[in-house]
C-alpha cells in the first residue's frame, strides 16, 4: 500500500499536522470536519508544485477569515523541511514549492513499490458489489453491451486498487417473457435440425443463426420427441437448456474481453427461493408497502381504465415521484418487485452497491434507489448505492455506420469486434470518454498509429520505454537511482505528473469513474513523449548520453518508472502494456 510513502499522502499528513498545531495553539477550534481538504497540483504550474484549499474549507466553520487562517497555516507549513516556500493565492489558497529531492524520492518510491505503486488502503477492505453487463440471456454479447461491460470491469479493478474487496456480479434475467420467446425460437431450430423446413423466422422470435447449434444439440439428445408435442411439454426444458447455452456463450464472449464475474445470480432462482416475498414481508413490517390503487396515467383518456388494488411500495418517501407496484394484478411480481428483492439480497453481503446500466434504463433509477434506501435502513445506516448510466456506442467504418452481423440477426457481436481490432483496443477505447457521453467507435481510427488515437499513444509510450531500455542494455547502460540529483527541471516536471497517480486512483475510486485512469495515462504518455522529443533537437536531453554514464543511469531510471506507471494504470483498465509496436 502506498498511503504513507507517496508524496501527496505525505503532504496531506503535513497539512493535518499543521492544523493539529493550530488547534493546540487555540487558533482553530477542535473537531472541525476536514473531509473536504485537498492537496493537488495548482492549475497553473508556475504557481508552485502543490496547492491546498485547507484555509478555504475551514475558515467559515472556524469563524475566521480564509486569508488569516491561510497565514497561520503558512507559518506551520514552512517548518516542513521539504517545503521551500508557501504562498497565499486569491482568497485563501496556499501554493507550496517543494525541494527537488522530494520529487526524486517519489521516483525512488515508484521503483521500490513497482507494481504496487498506486495501490491504496483507502477502502479499508469494505465490500463493494459491482453489477455489470446483466444482459438478457437470449443471445451473444453485442456492442450495445460492450461499453457497460468494460466500465464495470475496470471499476471493479479500480476499487480493488483502492483497498476495497469487490464482488463482480451478473444478474441473469431468466424469469421474464423474453426467455419463453427464446425457448420457442430454439424449438423452431430444433425442428429445423430434425429436417423440417421452417421457412422464414416468424415475427416475434429471435432470428439469429446463433440458435442453430442449440437446436441441433437438442435434436441429437431428444430426437423427434418434442417436435409435435404441445408447448406445455417442452417449454420449461427448452427454456432451461437455451438459457444455459446462451450463458455459456455470454461467458465465452466476455472472456474475449478478459472479463470474469464472481457471481451469476438468477432471477428465476431468486423468485423460486421466495426472496421477493421476503422483501415484501420486511417492507410491510416497516410500513413501506401498502395495498392501494394506482392513479390513472396522466394526459390520456383511457376508456378501459379500471383501478386495481395492488401492493404499492412507498417510493415517494425516498424521493420518487409516485409509489410503485411490486406485484401485478395476477399476483406475479413486477420487474421492479423482483429487482427490489435482488438488491435486498445483494445488500446482505456488501457494504456498498454499484450498478452499471444502459442509458435506456434511466427512468428506473429513482425507484430502485428508493427501494435500496428503504431496504438497507433497517441496519441503522442506509448503504451507499449508485447507478452509473452508460450511453450506447455508434459503430463506424470509413465514416459510415458499420453493417450488422448476419450471425446475430440484427446486431454486431462483441466477438466480431474483438476479432477485428483486439481486446486491448476495445477496452481502452471504451474508457476514453465519460460513460454518460455519446461515443463513436470508428474501426479505422482505433487502430490508427497517431497521437489522436489514445490507445496507440499510451501503449507506444510503454513500448518506446522498453525499446530504450533494451538499446541501453546493449550499449552497457542500466537504470540507476544513485545520481537522481542530476535530473533537471524537465525531468522533474515528468516526475510531477507521475506522482499524481496514487491520489488519482483514490479520487477515481471514490467517484466510481475508471475513465479518469485512461485520461491520466494519456496525459502521462503526452508528458513522456514531449520529453522524448526534446532529444530530437537537443542531443544532451536524450535518455542515453554516451559520455555521461551517471546522467544516463538516472534518466533510464526515470524512464523505467514511467514505464512501470503506464503498466500499472493499464493493469487497472485490463489492458496489456506491450513491449514493442
Amino acid at each position: 500500500m502506498t498511503d504513507a510513502k507517496t508524496l501527496y499522502a505525505a503532504f496531506s499528513g503535513h497539512i493535518a499536522a499543521a492544523l493539529d498545531a493550530l488547534e493546540a495553539a487555540g487558533t482553530l477550534p477542535a473537531g472541525l470536519n476536514r473531509a473536504a481538504i485537498t492537496v493537488e497540483p495548482p492549475r497553473d504550474p508556475s504557481h508552485g508544485d502543490l496547492a491546498t484549499n485547507a484555509a478555504m474549507v475551514l475558515a467559515k466553520p472556524a469563524g475566521t477569515n480564509p486569508r488569516a487562517l491561510a497565514e497561520a497555516l503558512v507559518g506551520e507549513l514552512t517548518k516542513v523541511p521539504s517545503v521551500l516556500s508557501a504562498e497565499i493565492a486569491g482568497p485563501g489558497f496556499i501554493n507550496l514549492r517543494v525541494d527537488p529531492a522530494a520529487w526524486t524520492a517519489e521516483l525512488r518510491a515508484i521503483g521500490q513499490l513497482a507494481g504496487d505503486y498506486g495501490r491504496s488502503a483507502m477502502g479499508g477492505g469494505s465490500v463493494v458489489n459491482v453489477e455489470y453487463v446483466s444482459a438478457n440471456p437470449t443471445g451473444p454479447m453485442h456492442m450495445g453491451h460492450c461499453r457497460g461491460a468494460v466500465v464495470g470491469d475496470a471499476l471493479a479493478s479500480l476499487l480493488e486498487w483502492a483497498g476495497h474487496k469487490v464482488i463482480r456480479e451478473y444478474y441473469v434475467n431468466d424469469a421474464g417473457g423474453q426467455v419463453d420467446v427464446l425457448a420457442r425460437s430454439v424449438h423452431l431450430r430444433y425442428r429445423e435440425a430434425l429436417g423440417e423446413a421452417v421457412g422464414a423466422i416468424p415475427e416475434g422470435l429471435y432470428p439469429g443463426e446463433y440458435l442453430v447449434p442449440v437446436g441441433q444439440a437438442l435434436a441429437a439428445e431428444f430426437g423427434g420427441t418434442y417436435a409435435a408435442a404441445p408447448e406445455s411439454e417442452w417449454l420449461v426444458l427448452f427454456r432451461t437448456r437455451a438459457v444455459a447455452a446462451m450463458l455459456a456463450e455470454i461467458k465465452a464472449d466476455l472472456a474475449l474481453l478478459g472479463i470474469q464475474h464472481d457471481l451469476f445470480s438468477s432471477e428465476a432462482e431468486l423468485q423460486a427461493a421466495g426472496k421477493p416475498a421476503e422483501a415484501e414481508k420486511w417492507l410491510r413490517a416497516h410500513d413501506l408497502v401498502y395495498d392501494g390503487q394506482l392513479e390513472a396515467p396522466k394526459g390520456k383518456q383511457l376508456e378501459d381504465w379500471e383501478p386495481v388494488e395492488l401492493p404499492l411500495f412507498r417510493s415517494t418517501r425516498f424521493g420518487d415521484d409516485q409509489d410503485r407496484p411490486i406485484r401485478k394484478s395476477d399476483g406475479s411480481w413486477t420487474y421492479f418487485g423482483a429487482d427490489m428483492a435482488y438488491h435486498f439480497q445483494k445488500a446482505q453481503t456488501a457494504d456498498a452497491l454499484v450498478d452499471i446500466w444502459g442509458a435506456d434504463h434511466a427512468g428506473t433509477v429513482k425507484r430502485i434507489k428508493a427501494a435500496v434506501a428503504a431496504l438497507t435502513q433497517g441496519e441503522g445506516k442506509e448503504k451507499p448505492f449508485e447507478v452509473k448510466l452508460v450511453q450506447m456506442v455508434q459503430l463506424l467504418k470509413g465514416g459510415q455506420p458499420f453493417k450488422m452481423s448476419k450471425r446475430a440477426g440484427n446486431f454486431v457481436t462483441l466477438a466480431d469486434v474483438v476479432e477485428m481490432v483486439g481486446k486491448d483496443v476495445v477496452r481502452f477505447t471504451m474508457l476514453t470518454r465519460k460513460p454518460e457521453a455519446q461515443m463513436d467507435f470508428d474501426f479505422d481510427k482505433v487502430v490508427e498509429a497517431s497521437k489522436d488515437n489514445p490507445v496507440f499513444y499510451v501503449q507506444y509510450a510503454h513500448a518506446r520505454i522498453r525499446s530504450t531500455l533494451r538499446k541501453a542494455a546493449a550499449e552497457g547502460f542500466a537504470p540507476a537511482d544513485c545520481d537522481l540529483e542530476l535530473l533537471g527541471p524537465e525531468e522533474l516536471d515528468l516526475i510531477k505528473v507521475a506522482a499524481q497517480f496514487p491520489r488519482l486512483v483514490e479520487a477515481a475510486a471514490a467517484a466510481r469513474e475508471p475513465h479518469r485512469i485512461a485520461f491520466y495515462l494519456y496525459d502521462l504518455a503526452g508528458a513522456f513523449h514531449s520529453y522524448w522529443n526534446l532529444g530530437n533537437d537537443r542531443p544532451e536531453k536524450r535518455f542515453i548520453v554516451a559520455q555521461d554514464a551517471s546522467l544516463t543511469g538516472a534518466r533510464l531510471y526515470l524512464a523505467a518508472q514511467i514505464g512501470q506507471l503506464v503498466k500499472n494504470g493499464l493493469a487497472i483498465l485490463g489492458v496489456e502494456a506491450v513491449e514493442e509496436m
